[in-house]
């Protein structure tokens, strides 16, 4: 028997699972889920990524649609607001739109058009809808609000922070903070 057919066979299964797992994800793809699974005292879900501005109005789509950063922005949501909110209440959110902080210059050449110029043009922005309910269920509050950073560059942000979502997430604390008042601690009991 030829040894050489099951080594190409072996390096062919490699190949095949090596791509498999390389396959990037994308925001935009319908079998992506729109909800984060119902854990706790708050629920985020999100429209169609491809009906974003990140999407609809970026300079280069392809690599807007890159990554999990939705999934990654809620669940970012969830977990601070779950520190606001006393024991007992619960929040809904729903995400409507995102354009995250900077954008893709397209003709800055062959390299640079995937690179996110962080300029004051381009503050991030996020929409959303959401209910607070109390404990018996009754609605506390409830709207929809627009989020936005036109200072964004300005603001005192660590310089060693490299997070990508930094400026959605420092969006979504301002928001928590205003709306909900300052967040728990373990020496403030929640009501």
């Amino acid at each position: 028997m030829n040894a050489t057919i099951p080594t190409a066979w072996l390096l062919a299964s490699l190949l095949a699972a090596g791509s498999a797992a390389a396959k990037l994800s994308d925001v935009t793809d319908p079998q992506a889920p729109r909800s984060l699974p119902a854990d706790g005292q708050v629920d985020v879900q999100w429209t169609d990524p491809a009906q974003f501005s990140e999407i609809l109005h970026s300079g280069n789509r392809w690599e807007a649609r890159r990554g999990d950063w939705v999934q990654d922005l809620a669940q970012y949501l969830r977990e601070r607001a779950a520190r606001q909110l006393p024991a007992g209440q619960r929040l809904d959110v729903t995400i409507t739109d995102i354009e995250r902080a900077g954008d893709f210059e397209p003709g800055r050449g062959a390299r640079a058009d995937s690179i996110r110029y962080m300029r004051d043009i381009y503050p991030p922005r996020i929409a959303l809808d959401f209910r607070l309910l109390g404990a018996g269920g009754d609605v506390l509050a409830q709207g929809s609000r627009k989020l936005s950073d036109l200072g964004y560059l300005q603001r005192g942000l660590r310089s060693t922070d490299t997070d990508p979502l930094r400026y959605e997430k420092q969006l979504i604390d301002d928001w928590l903070r205003e709306e909900f008042g300052k967040p728990r601690t373990a020496a403030t009991p929640a009501p």
